[in-house]
C-alpha cells in the first residue's frame, strides 16, 4: 500500500515523505510547483526523494478535480492521506485572494472527495491546519477547545473551513480524518516568505528588518523534524471510528522575537539592523501551542529548542547559498 502526499515538494511535504520512505512506506508525491516563492527550491528539495525507491511524482494541481480523480483511477493502492498543499503566507491573501480559496478549500474538498471515493480502502487523512486559525484569541497558550471563530486572515479562514468541511465529510461519509494544526515551523529547506529566511538572509546581507508591533511580537518556533514525527504519529493512529479531529503541534514555547534574532545574530557572527514598525492588519501578536492533547493520545513531545534549531537552519541557508 501506498500513502499520498500533497505539496511534497513544499517544506514540510518534502521531509514527511523523506521520513515516510525511510521506514519501508512508498509514497505518491503532487506537488504542481506553484511560483509563489522559488520553484527552483521545491525542485531542489524533490531532487533526493527522486532518487529513493519507493517513491513516485505526479505534477498536478490539486484543484483540478478530473487530473486528481484520473490519479485515483491508477492507485487503488493508496491507503492513507497527508494533505499538506496549500497556498501559504497571511499577508499575500490580500493581494490575490482568490487562489486561497481555490487552493485551501476547492483543493481541500478535491482531497476529501479523493478519500470518499476510495472507500474502505482509505485508513486516515492527515491535513495541514495552521495555528492562525485561533485568530484574536487573547488566552494562551492556544488549546484545541479554544474557540476559532474569529479569524483575522482569510488565510486563517480558508484553514478553519477546511476543518469544518472535514467535519462533515466525517458525518456524511464516515472519512476519518484529522488536522494539524501547526505553529511557525521552521528548519533546513524552510520557506522563504516566513521570517527564519527573511531574518538569516538579511542579517548576512546587512539589510534591515522590519519589526512589526513595535517589535513586540512572540512566536512558538517549531523545528522540522517535531513538525514530521507528530505528523507521522498522528498519521499512524487514526480515529478508532469516522470521526475528524483536530490536535495541535507545536514546540510550546513563545519566543520573544528579540531573542529570536539574536540567535540568528550569534550563528551569523553579525548583527541585525532593526527598524520598528506598527503591526499589520491579519498578523497575530503572539502564538503559542498547548499540546496537552496530542501529547496524551499520540506521546508525541517536541524535543528541539530555538537555541539548537536555529543555528541548524543558519548552517543549510549557508550551505544552500554557497556561503561560506
Amino acid at each position: 500500500m501506498a500513502v499520498l502526499v500533497t505539496g511534497v515538494a513544499g517544506f514540510i511535504g518534502s521531509h514527511v515523505a523523506k521520513a515516510l520512505l525511510a521506514r519501508g512506506e512508498a509514497v505518491v508525491g503532487i506537488d504542481n510547483f506553484s511560483p509563489y516563492y522559488s520553484p527552483q527550491l521545491k525542485h531542489d528539495r524533490l531532487q533526493p526523494l527522486r532518487k529513493l525507491e519507493g517513491f513516485t511524482f505526479v505534477e498536478a494541481d490539486i484543484a483540478d478535480r478530473e487530473g486528481m480523480f484520473a490519479l485515483l483511477d491508477g492507485r487503488r493502492d493508496i491507503d492513507r492521506i497527508v494533505h499538506l498543499a496549500a497556498q501559504p503566507g497571511v499577508k499575500h491573501s490580500t493581494v490575490d485572494p482568490y487562489i486561497y480559496v481555490q487552493t485551501n478549500v476547492m483543493g481541500h474538498l478535491v482531497l476529501l472527495e479523493l478519500g470518499r471515493r476510495l472507500g474502505s480502502t482509505l485508513k486516515h487523512l492527515v491535513y495541514a491546519s495552521s495555528s492562525s486559525v485561533y485568530g484574536g484569541n487573547t488566552k494562551f497558550p492556544f488549546a484545541i477547545s479554544d474557540p476559532v471563530e474569529h479569524p483575522v486572515s482569510l488565510y486563517a479562514a480558508t484553514k478553519r473551513a477546511d476543518e469544518l468541511i472535514s467535519e462533515t465529510y466525517a458525518h456524511q461519509y464516515g472519512l476519518k480524518s484529522t488536522g494539524l494544526r501547526f505553529f511557525t515551523v521552521y528548519g533546513p529547506w524552510g520557506r522563504p516568505d516566513m521570517s527564519p529566511y527573511i531574518f538569516t538572509k538579511a542579517i548576512d546581507e546587512g539589510r534591515t528588518i522590519p519589526l512589526f508591533h513595535m517589535g513586540a511580537i512572540r512566536r512558538d518556533f517549531t523545528y522540522i523534524d517535531d513538525i514530521v514525527s507528530g505528523t507521522i504519529a498522528v498519521l499512524d493512529g487514526p480515529p478508532a471510528k469516522p470521526a475528524h479531529r483536530v490536535y495541535n503541534l507545536g514546540a510550546t514555547r513563545s519566543e520573544e522575537i528579540a531573542h529570536v534574532l539574536s540567535l540568528y545574530e550569534k550563528a551569523l557572527g553579525k548583527k541585525a539592523i532593526i527598524e520598528l514598525k506598527p503591526g499589520e492588519p491579519g498578523d497575530m501578536r503572539e502564538t503559542a501551542a498547548d499540546i496537552s492533547d496530542t501529547t496524551r493520545d499520540f506521546g508525541w513531545k517536541p524535543s528541539t529548542t530555538v537555541e539548537e534549531g536555529i543555528p541548524r537552519f543558519v548552517d543549510w541557508y549557508r550551505s544552500y547559498h554557497g556561503a561560506a
